[in-house]
Parts: C-alpha cells; structure tokens; sequence
C-alpha cells in the first residue's frame, strides 16, 4: 500500500498536482490510518487514484465541507499540507463507502490525450481519403469520439472548429499532424464496461471527480466538453474491449479507425488476445477501400502507467506498426514524430 501511495505521489508531483502528492506522501507516512485500513486487501490497478478520485467526488457533492476550501472544483484553493488533517478525517467518517466506492478502476475521459487522437486520425485520413468509421475501446462516456469537434491551437495555426468550447493550446510540439488532410467522421461508437452519459448530472460529477482538481485548465476542457457532446451524438454500449469488437470487419467506402488511450493496462491478457485476434481478421479483410487503422494512445511500458505515452498506428492494408508521437499522460502538449 505504502509503494502504491508513494509511486503515484511521484506522478502527482512531476505532472503538476502538489496538493495531491502532499496528500499521498502523507497518507503513506500515516501508517495504521485510515488510508491503511480502506486499502488493506483491495486488488485492482490505479488504487491511489480511486481513492483521491472517491475522496473527490464527495467534495463535489458537497458531502466533504471540511475539504471544500482546498479544493479549486469547488471554489477552494489548493494547500497539501493544510488540507491533510481535514483529509484524514473525511477518510476515517467515509472509510466504508470510500473503500466501495474504490471497487471500480477510475473513469476518465481525459479530453488532453485527444491532441495525440486527432492528430493520428488526420494522419489516416491523408493516407486513405476516405470518411472514417470510428470506434473506440474503453470510451468512458465518449467525449474523445467527439475529438474532431474540439479546437487545436499550435504554433503557426490551428485546427478544428473556430466556435468550439474545448480550446488545447500548444497541443503540439516539434511538428504537426497533417491538419490539410479533410477528415470526415461518419459514425461514432464505443463501449466501457460501466459507460457514463455526458448529459446525466451524476455521471458528470463521477467524470470530474477523477480528475485532478488543482488542474483548473483539465476541468474546463472537461466541462466544456460535455457541452460538445450534446450537440455531436455519439453511441457508447456497455461491453468489453473483446466483445465489442467480436465480428470487426471492414466497410467499403469508409476507413474503420479502433482507437484508444491509456486503458490496456486495465484489460486482462486472455481478452487483449481476443482484441488482437479481431483487429488482425479485419485488417487481414481490408482492401485500399475498405481499410482497417488501429491507433493506439498508451504507455511505453504497459504495466506501468506513469510511463510516457507513445501514439502508434497500424493501418491495413500492410498491418505495420509506426510511432507517429509522445504524449505525457493527460495529452498536452504532444510532441509529433516518431519518438527516440
């Protein structure tokens, strides 16, 4: 329990959330408290986050008063030490729903990694010429299957709609996906095995509860997001990676882009096999008209999360693979390239 706190008090720390590492190192140095004892025994990956993402949905709900004043979501302003002893507490009053609550891996729809999503859907709507059939594979509530929709400022330009409520500055660095390629995206669909609607109020509050909340600008571009999602439809059915793509084939006239970002590690290995088995038939199918793309947003090492994104593609005909950019872990800023 202690590495697990420590590991991602690290992370917090390096991806600029010091009230949340304040918070793990302190939890971590509490031994026998009540992080301790919520945690004790629970399996499952991103622990800490589930419990900093538990601990944040009560604030949200107004249910943690004693926290409101350091945490920005709420209109509080964000101190690690002084918010600790008020932490502490609502995990000892809560200790019993904050360990169910952490029974389920993190929902996120971090709407960052969508600079490094867009960028390869541009890239393989250059290649192909064709509208694009997208599917994504863990969606959450389906926010990034909107990416196309959303305002990309880089140095030089920008790409996507001028009246857009979801803005990513400097979303690339080093250069930049081919933004001249006409992208059309004609169908839109996923699946989550516990999808959340970005129009129900809960599941917004659920959305918002993971990310972290002394990153304002991560907020905004959330909410905005949920905005664009009401005006661009987009179907999400609650199934597995592998049953979801049971059956992949390729359709004339359009190229089927599967994507994904930062969820494989939550994918057991006997499944990411099925994943893998339905993508190579599709892409075995594929035709320079009916192509098959695989773009994928996930670390370098898939059993440690905190490890850099790369964003590789795999387009059929052909199936090899190639590293189009890096990306830290909530998306910004993307470094387009092949990554050394």
């Amino acid at each position: 329990m202690t590495e697990n706190l420590l590991v991602q008090a690290d992370g917090c720390r390096r991806l600029g959330a010091p009230m949340y590492a304040e918070l793990l190192r302190r939890a971590a140095a509490d031994t026998g408290g009540p992080a301790a004892t919520i945690m004790e025994g629970l399996g499952g990956s991103a622990l800490s986050l589930r419990l900093l993402g538990t601990v944040h949905r009560l604030v949200l709900e107004g249910r943690a008063p004693e926290l409101a004043p350091y945490y920005p979501t709420v209109g509080g302003v964000p101190d690690g030490a002084a918010a600790w002893p008020a932490f502490r507490a609502v995990l000892a009053e809560h200790a019993a729903e904050i360990r169910a609550g952490m029974a389920t891996p993190p929902q996120t729809n971090e709407v960052g990694r969508s600079a490094a999503l867009v960028g390869g859907l541009l890239t393989v709507a250059a290649a192909t010429g064709l509208p694009v059939r997208l599917l994504e594979i863990g969606a959450s509530a389906g926010l990034n299957l909107r990416a196309d929709r959303f305002r990309y400022l880089f140095e030089g330009g920008a790409y996507g709609p001028e009246d857009s409520p979801v803005v990513l500055p400097d979303c690339w660095e080093g250069g930049t996906p081919p933004v001249d390629a006409p992208l059309e995206v004609v169908e839109r669909r996923g699946c989550d095995l516990a999808p959340l609607d970005p129009a129900d109020p809960a599941d917004q509050v659920r959305l918002l509860s993971y990310v972290w909340p002394e990153q304002t600008e991560r907020v905004a571009r959330l909410r905005a997001a949920f905005a664009v999602a009401a005006e661009v439809p987009a179907t999400v059915v609650r199934d597995g990676a592998a049953g979801f793509l049971d059956g992949l084939a390729p359709r004339p006239g359009t190229v089927t882009v599967v994507w994904h970002s930062i969820m494989r590690h939550y994918v057991p290995a006997d499944e990411w096999a099925r994943v893998e088995a339905s993508l190579a038939a599709a892409g075995a199918a594929a035709t320079p008209r009916a192509p098959v793309a695989h773009l994928a947003l996930e670390p370098r090492d898939e059993e440690r999360i905190e490890s850099r994104p790369l964003l590789k593609l795999r387009l059929w005909p052909g199936g090899g693979t190639e590293v189009l950019a890096k990306a830290p872990p909530h998306g910004l800023p993307t470094v387009w390239g092949p990554a050394r």
